[in-house]
């Protein structure tokens, strides 16, 4: 049984940190000075590959390792799920980055996708705002443990635990870094997982969009929320939980989904925070400023969406 476990884990930047201090220990010290670890440290998927033996450590052995698959910000969407094909048993997954350093700041600064708000820090991130003009990088890591339903119920797994039923992707390839105005690549995202879970849109208590903050994706996602569940797109809600969290890039997808499923267990949905003045055409119920407890919520749908047009949408049932 030891063998039927493993790990996926993603990053969308790795270890940029590690890459500019052995770049300054070459030009101050020269190539003598490079650390022997620089290059498997910073080999992105040298995450999964450590994850791997930390299960080894725990389980005894592995022997199931996804590929690290790296999609921008979608990265640790997909380790979830792509998982559970090839998953006999169980396996971890989930996402890790740290990209707050000089040369992450200074390329997204230079990208002009950072929130220059620096005067007041706490109200940057604020999706869906009129006055939102970038996001908040932000640091973090999170992960999850997929198995399969069988082996969890007969080991007595808590039956409140919900469950991956729909999984979709995209890729518009419309920009490098923003999405059509349409915001048909995210439409098309959901649109796969809500047909791949086999359930209708209005089924779906609650979307955990991607909401960055950014001008642009904001207004795309809203579209892209209202052409896939029309008539319902009043009823849903939806809020970003980077308005709290900042954008954790390849950990989002990550941290995300266990806030999707933390709201179906527990019945409360988190709150886009810094929601004051809605604008135009972001006419959602975006749950602005405190969480809401609701009631009888079955479903749960997190995006994830990344650079050069990836788009990942995850469906969670409610067990």
């Amino acid at each position: 049984m030891q063998t039927r476990i493993g790990a996926a884990i993603g990053s969308g930047i790795g270890g940029l940190g590690l890459i500019e201090e052995n770049h300054s220990s070459l030009v101050n010290g020269g190539p003598r000075k490079i650390s022997p670890f620089f290059v498997p440290s910073t080999i992105v998927n040298m995450v999964g590959r450590t994850s791997d033996h930390h299960v080894l450590v725990c389980v005894g052995q592995v022997s199931l390792s996804r590929p690290r698959v790296l999609q921008a910000c979608t990265t640790s969407a997909r380790p979830r799920a792509s998982s559970p094909m090839a998953m006999p048993i169980a396996m971890v997954a989930g996402g890790a980055e740290k990209a707050s350093t000089p040369l992450g700041v200074g390329g997204f600064g230079a990208a002009r996708a950072l929130s220059t708000r620096n005067d007041n820090p706490q109200a940057a991130s604020r999706p869906w705002d009129k006055d939102r003009d970038g996001f908040v990088l932000g640091d973090g890591a999170g992960m999850v443990v997929l198995e399969e339903y069988e082996h969890a119920k007969k080991r007595g797994a808590q039956k409140s635990t919900p469950r991956i039923v729909g999984f979709g992707m995209s890729s518009d390839a419309y920009h490098m870094t923003s999405p059509p105005e349409d915001g048909a690549g995210a439409a098309l995202a959901m649109v796969n997982a809500i047909r791949d879970a086999g359930i209708e849109p209005g089924q779906i208590g609650y979307v955990n969009a991607h909401g960055t903050s950014t001008p642009a994706g904001d207004k795309a996602e809203a579209q892209a929320v209202k052409s896939v569940f029309g008539d319902a797109a009043s009823r849903v809600l939806v809020s970003s939980t980077k308005s709290m969290t900042g954008h954790l890039l390849g950990a989002a997808g990550a941290v995300e989904s266990i806030y999707s499923i933390l709201a179906l267990r527990d019945q409360a949905v988190p709150p886009t925070i810094n929601l004051d003045n809605p604008d135009e055409g972001c006419d959602l119920d975006f749950v602005p400023h405190e969480a809401r407890q609701v009631s009888g919520m079955e479903y749960t749908l997190c995006n994830s969406f990344g650079f050069g047009g990836t788009n990942g949408s995850l469906i969670f049932k409610k067990v």
